[in-house]
């Protein structure tokens, strides 16, 4: 059974081919799965796909593909937002931020869109929807208030999406008044011990739940 999966910044080529064994293609972008359609396979992964750069992959071209009994499942970016779209056509949607966009608790594109280096597609920003659960973990663990929280929070979303990463935060977050000068250090570290790449997280769902079809249909 052939799937076709589009990845490359939520989770590299290489470990995904390490939990699934399928055709691996870079961001989905517009036109993608339509001349994907041309010779269809059996299953269709959208993780991550392009946003602002490019044209973003098109509702309708999914809902043909989904129209012409391909399964698609969808999470962790592109994916996730494009599956709480498309959950009533039969797309399949898959994680935590798939649940996020589902239930309302996020709606922007911005949420997952991260800016990558084109030759390797490691990602080269970070995702707001990281930095939510990363801040909701420091929380947890008494390491920020809830004012702070929400502060931090606040202030990755001002910041325009190619220029989120852990050190424009904390800087941020200085000039805000969120935290003190002296505190800067501390706070890029609970950063990095706190951490939840959550994109990736889904991306790991998203191949496990392929993995599970083509096994459950290859028992029918």
């Amino acid at each position: 059974m052939r799937a076709v999966v589009y990845t490359g910044t939520s989770i590299n080529h290489s470990d995904a081919m390490k939990i699934l064994e399928a055709e691996y293609r870079p961001p989905v972008r517009r036109d993608d799965i339509r001349k994907l359609m041309k010779s269809p396979p059996e299953i269709i992964g959208i993780i991550d796909g392009v946003f602002f750069d490019s044209a973003a992959v098109a509702h309708r071209e999914i809902i043909e593909a989904l129209r012409g009994s391909v399964i698609v499942v969808g999470g962790g970016s592109m994916g996730a937002l494009r599956a709480s779209e498309l959950e009533p056509y039969g797309m399949i949607g898959v994680g935590r931020v798939y649940e996020m966009y589902r239930s309302g608790a996020v709606e922007s594109d911005d949420e997952v869109a991260v800016t990558f280096n084109d030759e390797t597609m490691e990602a080269l920003s970070l995702p707001l929807v990281n930095i939510r659960l990363t801040v909701k973990a420091m929380q947890e663990a008494g390491v920020l208030t809830g004012e702070q929280a929400s502060a931090v929070v606040d202030v990755t979303r001002k910041l325009f999406y190619p220029d989120r990463n852990y050190r424009n935060i904390a800087g941020e977050c200085i000039k805000k008044g969120v935290i003190g000068d002296k505190e800067k250090d501390k706070l890029l570290g609970d950063f990095r011990n706190y951490e939840v790449d959550v994109k990736r997280e889904d991306a790991v769902l998203v191949l496990e739940r392929i993995k599970n079809i083509i096994q459950s249909l290859a028992v029918e």
